[in-house]
């Protein structure tokens, strides 16, 4: 079994690298459209007294010829203790025998596929001529939606907005590093752009219906648990809504509450990201239409880019070897 460390992980598939890994995402999805895969709805462990959870996502595919099951952590008062909020590891089985042939960290990796998985749902979404991108949030998470984004549309103009104004000072600084500008701005400005991507982690809409223009295309993010919601449910209600998996959006997506509460139906959801990508809908058919992409992140997601880190890895000779059994 091939061990690689996060440090490894960023070395075989830097930033830089963002095009790879939207990719290998972009493939998933077209895959688990066409039903070549499989992958049961992420399971939770409840962690109250820790404000915290654990999830636990395995998939297989039969393209790739390998399975792999995420372990992830989500807890937001780990920052306060210096650590991560999101943290996890990834194991990638042969299916032939079920021997385990690689663990790597899955915190990079996850922050990467998020990122991709965004980029790919404006691939096919957003208008052609988007040329702005508004982010509400300047987490870690923030980056890679910039990142990504601007790798399959001509963005201009980047606009984020966060309570902590020393968030957004941060995330200007690292993403001149990659050569992306990035700029100040309101909420209202934000989501009044082309292209809207949400990452925050709160339990209350927090975007007006009335500062999103026809022809937004929206990437909800930050909804990642039950409870959770970043939009005023009145956009929804308006929007051709794709998701990326009903079992996991209607539990712990951006539609939960709205669901829970009967404004949303299944039959209200245009379609899932992997019917779009393998041809089976069609992504934006009006270029005044609002769209929203229901991010909750799949397994599909994981292993497919860790496929490519450790098909990486393996041509680099990066890594170490150990006999776990």
């Amino acid at each position: 079994m091939l061990v690689i460390t996060q440090s490894q992980v960023k070395k075989v598939m830097p930033l830089s690298k963002m095009k790879i890994v939207i990719g290998a995402v972009e493939n998933a999805f077209g895959d688990y459209g066409r039903e070549l895969v499989q992958m049961p709805p992420k399971a939770y462990l409840y962690f109250t007294a820790n404000n915290g959870d654990l999830r636990i996502m395995p998939s297989y595919s039969s393209v790739l010829k390998m399975a792999g099951t995420k372990i992830v952590n989500v807890h937001p008062e780990n920052p306060k203790k210096g650590l991560m909020t999101v943290m996890a590891s990834i194991i990638l089985n042969d299916p032939k025998n079920g021997l385990p042939i690689a663990l790597m960290d899955g915190t990079y990796i996850t922050a990467m596929r998020t990122g991709a998985a965004g980029a790919v749902a404006a691939k096919y979404l957003a208008r052609e001529d988007a040329s702005t991108l508004g982010v509400v949030g300047a987490g870690v998470q923030a980056i890679y939606q910039i990142a990504a984004t601007t790798k399959v549309r001509k963005i201009k103009t980047v606009i984020v907005h966060d309570l902590n104004a020393k968030n957004v000072q941060a995330l200007i600084k690292t993403m001149a590093k990659e050569g992306i500008k990035v700029q100040a701005g309101t909420i209202e400005e934000a989501c009044g752009c082309d292209i809207v991507a949400t990452t925050t982690p709160v339990r209350a809409p927090i975007v007006k219906k009335e500062w999103i223009k026809p022809g937004t295309h929206i990437n909800a993010i930050g909804a990642d648990a039950e409870g959770k919601e970043e939009l005023d449910q009145e956009i929804l209600k308006k929007a051709k809504i794709v998701i990326d998996d009903w079992a996991q959006a209607s539990h712990s997506g951006e539609i939960n509450v709205p669901v829970r509460q009967g404004i949303i139906k299944r039959e209200d959801i245009w379609a899932g990201l992997g019917e779009i990508v393998a041809g089976k809908k069609q992504g934006r058919t009006d270029a005044q239409e609002i769209t929203v992409f229901d991010s909750t992140g799949l397994g599909l997601q994981d292993l497919y880019t860790a496929a490519a880190v450790l098909k990486s890895a393996r041509a680099q000779k990066i890594g170490k070897e150990i006999n776990l059994i």
